[in-house]
């Protein structure tokens, strides 16, 4: 029997502030983590050529949600960091997202202002009210032929899908700038923690009611994880119904295969992130973690990304057959007590960090703060 009033599955973002929050309320938590670190897919640590990189990909944070921003600067220091992202079209570097000088450097145009570039998007894209699937979207952002440059190939690459393969969503997130403006996000605050993401997971479970198990799976134990108040799973949601398989369709997600190379060189390329939307390369970036806060290094470090159907799950897939499939799941889910699924995985969306930080800060004040007001109010009235 667990001796711990929350039992937590896993040691990211939303395992990390639920319970942290319920650390600070009195209640003994036990986190229970598969992997032999804290952080999740944030994990960052430094590597032999002495530069700080992210073991599963790079996690730039950017918000305008000011409760978000606040929460996170009370574990550790930030400082701004503007990323911006830069794609090898047909051996020609241009700015994502799309904005006016992608399209001078691609068409040979001269567009020199935002009316120029809304009249230039006007001709060139397909205007689709609703657009029903990633193709349509992409199509009704940047026309035809920017979705075939940029868009077509590098989504065949991420997903092992077409666009028209996907919800309209995966695709309809894509920006356009008709303007300069070459950074990739637009947020308030956009920073990356002094020291590293890990620096900031330490500071958020540093606290004495805090227990993390590490190098342990859950379904290994799962029978003795007994006597709690609560249980939040940040997993895949199908893996804790896996006795549900005959019933009940897997859903699909995508991993990442990282390949690291170490470059006798001060830099390998010119920007911290390289897209590779065309059918030349099999992997989709490449990552230059040195660029990052500008560190100083003889050599350098650089990471391939290669999507993949076999490792960690990274990201469920987005189209209507698994969204019915998931609905499933959820339904078997909303049937528990006491036990909450939380997280990209677990509700099988798609978060940004910071949504990921704000959906369990969320969750927990929903359970707690709210339910203690409402106790509070009864009382008051009787």
């Amino acid at each position: 029997m667990i001796n711990a009033n929350i039992v937590i599955i896993g040691a990211g973002i939303s395992g990390a502030v639920l319970a942290e929050r319920y650390a600070r309320l009195g209640k003994k938590v036990l986190i229970i983590e598969k992997r032999d670190h804290i952080a999740g897919n944030c994990y960052d640590y430094i590597d032999h050529n002495g530069i700080l990189v992210s073991k599963y990909g790079a996690h730039l944070f950017h918000t305008n949600e000011e409760d978000v921003w606040q929460y996170v600067n009370k574990f550790t220091q930030w400082y701004p960091w503007e990323h911006k992202v830069i794609a090898d079209v047909e051996g020609q570097l241009v700015p994502i997202p799309v904005n006016i000088t992608t399209v001078n450097t691609l068409f040979g145009t001269t567009i020199t202002n935002e009316t120029e570039m809304k009249e230039w998007l006007d001709v060139n894209r397909l205007a689709i009210h609703e657009p029903k699937d990633g193709r349509e979207a992409a199509l009704n952002k940047v026309g035809p032929v920017l979705y075939e440059k940029m868009f077509r190939h590098y989504t065949k690459k991420q997903w092992d899908k077409y666009p028209e393969e996907l919800d309209a969503s995966v695709l309809d997130r894509i920006p356009v700038r008709t303007n300069y403006d070459d950074r990739y996000f637009s947020d308030k605050y956009q920073a990356l923690p002094v020291g590293g993401y890990t620096k900031l997971f330490k500071g958020i479970l540093d606290h004495p009611n805090i227990e993390v198990l590490l190098n342990t799976d859950f379904f290994d134990i799962k029978d003795t994880v007994t006597g709690y108040e609560k249980l939040f799973y940040t997993g895949p949601v199908d893996r804790y119904f896996e006795f549900k398989h005959s019933l009940i369709d897997k859903l699909e997600y995508r991993s990442i295969n990282f390949v690291s190379e170490t470059v006798d060189a001060e830099y390998f390329q010119e920007n911290s992130v390289v897209n590779y939307p065309g059918e030349e390369v099999d992997f989709t970036r490449i990552i230059e973690y040195k660029h990052f806060g500008n560190q100083q290094s003889a050599k350098t470090t650089i990471v391939k990304e290669f999507t993949t159907d076999e490792g960690d799950p990274y990201y469920p897939v987005p189209n209507a057959k698994n969204q019915l499939i998931y609905e499933k799941y959820k339904a078997e889910a909303d049937a528990l007590t006491d036990v909450y699924f939380v997280g990209r995985l677990a509700n099988y969306k798609y978060f940004n960090m910071d949504q990921a930080f704000k959906n369990a800060l969320e969750l927990f004040n929903e359970l707690e703060v709210n339910s203690l007001e409402e106790q509070n109010l009864n009382q008051a009235a009787v």
